[in-house]
């Protein structure tokens, strides 16, 4: 394990002179300092955007993305993908930012699909019309696809988790380095979200896992296998039993874990070194790490895997397994629908926000 890291120094002194050589250090400066800079005598970008379901915040040369719906866990609905590859984007567009912190407010850092929403619900707790109202990831729509007394449509079904995934994936093919900072949970769809960064860290006391595959889910990422290896993929997947932190960091799941009272010292002080960094040496290092990590995931069919597995999670919702969770879940309530999916594992007691 890295660390303790040192704290961020403070960056180099700028001159006026427009020869890197009169600057101390001056490879460490930002794209936008030094009289040579090509975005020298132009405004700050104006990206002020509402979110319905995150937060943004520039912080020097770090942008933080934080998901704030802490009242539900930071459960995912139907505006979420959208908010997070908006966010990533603005950050990768803005000359500023050298890093990008993803987190989670309240108790957790996601707990997967809003179930109050998606099934308890039937998909129709999002209140319209707005930007998803008469598209692919209108919850009305889905909501009749998902009706176990109607005909199911998988391409309407495909169209709209593949659109979640692509999402999600911005953390991976942004041109900046992106961390998720887990803590509390990162459970089901929220692990589908944490797998796409570029390194995690987490709170030793973190659950990470994917209960869903016990029944009304399969991995829509398709990344599991890759991240943590084929044996260790299947005892998790198999069983949807959860890891710690702690566990994850072992597994290599996760780059750090940390006791949870250090864990937003511990994130600090990582951003805060890849941010000295300068921002072209972190694209360029990403691009072509991340060139090889196609080239793997090419040979390994993880582009159709996550293509299959997000066919397949369709399915697994119109499953005769998958319409009795979901009526049990309109009936009683998506709580009690979890408890008794959960209890025969004897883990229903840790599980709040789960899909």
């Amino acid at each position: 394990m890295l660390g303790p890291f040192p704290a961020d120094p403070k960056g180099p002194i700028v001159s006026n002179s427009s020869n890197p050589g009169d600057r101390p250090a001056a490879w460490y400066e930002n794209w936008t300092a030094g009289p040579d800079s090509p975005w020298r005598h132009r405004p700050e970008p104006d990206f002020d955007h509402e979110y319905s379901t995150l937060t943004y915040e520039r912080d020097g040369r770090i942008a933080r993305i934080t998901f704030n719906r802490p009242e539900r866990g930071n459960a995912i609905t139907p505006h979420t993908p959208r908010d997070l590859a908006h966010a990533v984007e603005r950050a990768d567009l803005d000359p500023r930012v050298h890093v990008i912190l993803v987190s989670g407010r309240g108790k957790g850092f996601c707990g997967g699909y809003d179930l109050d929403l998606f099934a308890e619900q039937g998909f129709g707790g999002v209140e319209g019309p707005d930007e998803v109202a008469g598209t692919v990831l209108d919850p009305v729509v889905n909501a009749v696809n998902h009706n176990p007394h109607g005909v199911w449509d998988p391409m309407i079904d495909y169209a709209m988790m593949s659109r979640f995934t692509k999402g999600f994936a911005s953390l991976l093919h942004a041109n900046k380095p992106t961390v998720a900072k887990l803590h509390g949970f990162a459970i089901a769809g929220g692990t589908d979200i944490a797998l796409h960064a570029d390194q995690i860290i987490c709170a030793d006391d973190t659950k990470i896992g994917y209960p869903p595959t016990r029944t009304w889910g399969v991995p829509a990422a398709g990344l599991w296998a890759h991240r943590l290896g084929d044996q260790r993929a299947k005892r998790l997947l198999f069983t949807g039993d959860c890891i710690s932190g702690a566990q994850a960091a072992e597994w290599g799941l996760a780059v750090e874990s940390c006791p949870a009272a250090e864990l937003d010292e511990r994130t600090e002080a990582l951003v805060a070194r890849i941010a000295r960094m300068p921002v072209n040496q972190l694209m360029m290092t990403k691009l072509a790490l991340n060139a090889a990590l196609n080239a793997a995931l090419n040979a390994q069919g993880v582009a159709n895997s996550a293509m299959i597995s997000t066919v397949f999670d369709g399915v697994s919702r119109h499953t005769r397994e998958g319409y009795a969770f979901q009526t049990r879940a309109a009936t009683v309530g998506f709580r009690e629908a979890v408890r008794e999916r959960d209890e025969p594992f004897g883990d229903h007691k840790r599980a709040q926000f789960e899909r």
